[in-house]
């Protein structure tokens, strides 16, 4: 339902607030003053002989008929002053709201640049629009960041259906192909588009934090992982060390496995041709437990370590193995720590790898 606006009710509370000093002030004057005025006038004409002055005391009737009138005249006035001033103190203390409320139908509009950079002291209002500046910032880089993946992956899935739409081209005018030869490749294909799309949903189930949660044991978890991937490291020359107590944590233990053999994977795969090492560490500390893993290898940028958490960004070039990956990786790991409220921390060690540490909240 249409109601009053906010600047008409402080208006309204500001000269209703000053009518009501006003007219205590005056009831203070009648209590206080008015009340030992005699009911009856007196008048005395003095005695000119003995030099006695005369003198008129006013009853209290003379006194009210005199004092009622500017009473409603000083009342009219603070009436009158109380709306006018107001409405002006009402217009400049809510001129920030309107400006807010200008950046909110702009970004409602799809402009999320526009920024509010209100100036002035740190008061309500500059922390509202300050707070109004980083949820803009944040759902900039998020819509920004979802554009990419959403592009990212219309490459990442296209480049399977043209390779098939392809080898069905070449089948259709060739009809002295090896049709075994075209079927195997086929299934290459297929294949891989199958994985990229498992990849995605279980990027899109982490990101949404839809998964019961019990308490798990990352060490156990990180032993599992490396024993499944065992047979890659060997057959690569890859060594594995795994140290680590206990390290009790609340989650999903599907993911949690998930997260630990993409670390694990990522490892194996971008390290030294021959005779690199993988080190997998798990700890508690009091109020959180932490899972790392760590690789030889060429020598990171710190430029390049801070984009690998995004989804298709890619370490080294794009490898022609049975084991090349898609980018998201890092990024399914990202968001499963996301969803465990945890923090994901990539940093280059000095003499080459990278060093992969993820902390979960304790049980």
């Amino acid at each position: 339902m249409p109601g009053l606006s906010v600047r008409l009710k402080l208006t309204l509370s500001y000269a209703g607030f000053l009518m009501f000093t006003g007219a205590m002030l005056l009831a203070v004057v009648w209590v206080f003053l008015l009340r030992y005025v005699p009911d009856q006038a007196r008048m005395s004409r003095g005695d000119p002989y003995i030099g006695e002055p005369g003198f008129f005391s006013p009853s209290r009737q003379d006194l009210l008929h005199a004092f009622a009138p500017r009473v409603v005249e000083m009342l009219v006035f603070l009436l009158v002053f109380g709306l006018l001033g107001g409405w002006i103190l009402a217009g400049r203390m809510l001129a920030p709201l309107t400006r807010i409320a200008d950046a909110t139908r702009m970004a409602a509009d799809g402009s999320l640049s526009h920024r509010i950079r209100l100036p002035g002291a740190k008061d309500e209002f500059r922390e509202l629009a300050d707070a109004f500046d980083a949820m803009l910032a944040r759902l900039e880089a998020q819509v920004a960041e979802q554009q990419r993946f959403a592009a990212n992956a219309s490459h990442e899935l296209r480049t399977p259906l043209a390779v098939t739409q392809t080898l069905l081209e070449v089948a259709r005018s060739d009809r002295s192909r090896d049709v075994g030869e075209l079927v195997d490749r086929l299934q290459i294909v297929n294949s891989r588009a199958i994985e990229l799309t498992e990849a995605l949903l279980l990027l899109s189930r982490a990101d949404r934090g839809a998964f019961p949660r019990a308490q798990v044991d990352l060490s156990l978890i990180a032993e599992e992982a490396t024993e499944t991937l065992l047979p890659l490291a060997e057959k690569r020359g890859i060594t594995i060390e795994t140290s680590g107590d206990i390290t009790p944590a609340m989650g999903s233990h599907a993911l949690l496995l998930q997260l630990t053999t993409n670390l694990v994977h990522n490892a194996i795969v971008h390290n030294q041709p021959d005779g690199g090492t993988v080190w997998v560490t798990t700890g508690a500390r009091p109020r959180a437990v932490t899972l790392t893993v760590e690789n030889t290898g060429e020598r990171l940028s710190p430029r390049l370590v801070a984009t690998l958490g995004e989804a298709f960004q890619r370490g080294t070039e794009r490898i022609r193995t049975d084991h090349a990956g898609f980018g998201l990786g890092l990024a399914i790991v990202k968001s499963i720590v996301n969803a465990h409220d945890g923090t994901l921390t990539l940093t280059a060690r000095p003499a080459g790898g990278l060093r992969a540490t993820v902390q979960l909240p304790a049980p």
